[in-house]
């Protein structure tokens, strides 16, 4: 997660990856194992800003969905990475139910409302993030925004597609995922860092 460019390069792969999805649902087993090594690193470093050290378990269950329902699927590679997604947030929220985990405030403090400023949180804020150290930092978000965050940079998801997942408008994801990069800003102490629409994780609305 630590790299501006990350989104950029799971997109780079929807190709391919899609092409992996279609072999798979005609029972390429192979093909179905290239999707999984495609999709499986954000997937489980999305699951571990939710759930912690339980993403291995929520995601090894989220697969044995996903291979089930396989066939169901109709779509591209990003498609894919978005179906997945949803799939994975189900089970980690019912793994947080299991857990009787409640869920965190939305609420935002009014200093994070600030308007648009003239640079990016994205590259500042996660080029000064190891892998471990962003999640636990996400974590700490309200949920909305760790998830917004996680969906746009860890697994790579465009605005409309980490709105989908969400379940709400494109715009109130973009507005999540800046307030939630301003707040890792904040904590980093990174300077002269604004809360401009990062060039990764904005989108039109």
């Amino acid at each position: 997660m630590g790299q501006g460019g990350e989104p950029r390069r799971a997109q780079a792969y929807d190709g391919e990856l899609g092409a992996a999805v279609a072999r798979a649902q005609g029972g390429d087993e192979a093909a179905f194992a290239a999707a999984y090594r495609m999709v499986q690193p954000g997937l489980l470093g999305y699951l571990r800003g939710i759930v912690g050290d339980d993403a291995e378990d929520v995601a090894s269950d989220a697969w044995l969905e996903i291979a089930r329902d396989l066939g169901r699927f109709q779509g591209d590679g990003a498609g894919f990475r978005g179906w997945t997604a949803t799939i994975a947030r189900h089970r980690a929220l019912d793994h947080l139910r299991r857990m009787r985990v409640r869920p965190r405030s939305a609420a935002l403090e009014q200093d994070v409302l600030d308007l648009p400023g003239p640079r990016s949180t994205h590259d500042e804020v996660l080029e000064s993030l190891s892998t471990e150290r962003a999640l636990a930092l996400v974590r700490g978000l309200p949920r909305d925004q760790a998830e917004a965050v996680l969906l746009r940079v860890v697994v790579g998801l465009d605005g409309l597609s980490a709105a989908r997942v969400l379940g709400k408008r494109p715009g109130a994801v973009r507005t999540a995922a800046h307030r939630g990069l301003k707040r890792l800003a904040r904590q980093l102490d990174v300077e002269g860092v604004t809360d401009d629409g990062p060039r990764t994780l904005g989108e039109s609305t």
